[in-house]
């Protein structure tokens, strides 16, 4: 087994200095401290569950105090994105270099056997899904000043990965558990980059489809096209979110009311759109602001990618540099289209297989289904879908 001692001025143990190749990747990461396993273990007390504060398909999160008394979210990857140790640290070089305000700062890491763990900062106010969409579980006032700054800092979050790092990364999983909160509520999108850690055969667009049905676009769900776009759809969903106080899903209201999408939109045709805005806040928000927001979201939402617009014109309509097109909004995709899939009867080696579980999402998410659709057609198209319950 190879292991890497805790380093910070490029220390490798002597074994490790056997391969070159390796020892020079690890002299060119700046920016990242490198952690042992047995360090990572003591901090989570032995990776106890007691500790262990989310799990989704990345791997799961667990809350440790480090040894110089710094708390952190430490990440154990799955075995899936158990890559070679070049690899893989040529990819954290690369997520610790990204560095902007609505973006977790990655901290760490270890590399030790096929241990892959990942050190973030850990965030006292968790994420959105665990506090304004936790069903009232947290004591947060999220007032409508607080909520229109976080709809602009994920919005800015999004564009710098979509549009300034390069090359550009698509987040994949932009949804309420992956936004989480600093102690003056400023959001941190978090998990992006991680796609790129699991092996490419598992992730290229054709084969592999990762995210949470609510959140996920048609054209992505379905078919496995992987685009910004994506990304900006799964943003629009979210901005209902915030502004509503609701889960996208909740399967215990009357039919019309499940998918908050579908209520938008029928609410917009209707021209009351201020009936989404949540009702805790006892009418005290901004109702043009409120109007606009979620007429953003359905211009995100939009069924055609190519009419959605570019995170960087989204921030410019969020924040009022620009007019929201409202001629332009056309009728969003529906979660319903999605789960109205019909799976046909099993016809020899070109049928579709449809299998579920229960299954944790990811770090702070509720429990939720875990549905998994492989095809054994010319498309060879497979692909993964987590399915939020409201709590």
């Amino acid at each position: 087994m190879t292991c890497f001692p805790l380093l910070f001025r490029k220390k490798v143990s002597s074994e490790a200095r056997r391969d070159p190749e390796i020892d020079e990747e690890l002299s060119g990461l700046q920016n990242v401290r490198i952690f042992t396993y047995k360090e990572l273990r003591n901090a989570c007390g032995n990776f106890s569950s007691a500790n262990k504060i989310g799990e989704g398909g990345f791997g799961s999160v667990y809350k440790g105090l480090l040894r110089d008394g710094k708390v952190a979210a430490i990440k154990v990857l799955s075995a899936e994105s158990r890559q070679g140790v070049r690899e893989f640290l040529t990819e954290i070089n690369v997520i610790s270099e990204i560095e902007h305000e609505n973006l977790v700062k990655l901290y760490g890491c270890c590399v030790e056997g096929d241990q892959r763990i990942l050190v973030y900062n850990y965030l006292e106010n968790n994420s959105l899904a665990q506090t304004l969409l936790g069903g009232g579980y947290s004591d947060i006032q999220f007032n409508w000043r607080t909520r229109s700054r976080i709809c602009i800092g994920v919005a800015r979050g999004l564009a710098f990965l979509h549009e300034e790092v390069r090359p550009h990364i698509v987040h994949r999983d932009i949804k309420a558990s992956n936004i989480l909160l600093d102690e003056d509520l400023i959001p941190k999108i978090s998990d992006f980059g991680l796609a790129k850690l699991i092996p490419s055969h598992l992730t290229h667009v054709s084969t592999r489809v990762a995210g949470t049905i609510g959140y996920l676009a048609p054209e992505y769900a379905i078919r496995g096209q992987l685009t910004r776009k994506a990304d900006i759809y799964s943003f629009g969903v979210l901005l209902v979110e915030i502004v509503s106080g609701r889960c996208n899903t909740n399967a215990r209201l009357p039919i019309g009311e499940q998918y908050i999408l579908e209520k938008t939109w029928e609410l917009y045709e209707q021209g009351e759109l201020v009936g989404m805005v949540d009702i805790s806040l006892n009418g005290f928000f901004d109702a043009e602001e409120a109007c606009r927001i979620l007429k953003i979201a359905l211009l995100c939402t939009q069924d055609n990618p190519k009419l959605r617009p570019s995170m960087s014109s989204v921030v410019k309509m969020l924040s009022g540099e620009i007019d929201v097109g409202e001629s332009k909004i056309t009728k969003p995709s529906m979660i319903s289209d999605i789960m109205d899939l019909k799976v046909k009867e099993q016809k020899g080696n070109d049928d579709m297989k449809i299998s579920s579980s229960r299954s944790a999402s990811s770090a702070s998410d509720s429990q939720g289904n875990t549905l998994s659709f492989a095809a054994s057609s010319a498309a060879n198209t497979t692909f993964t879908v987590q399915y939020d319950q409201s709590t």
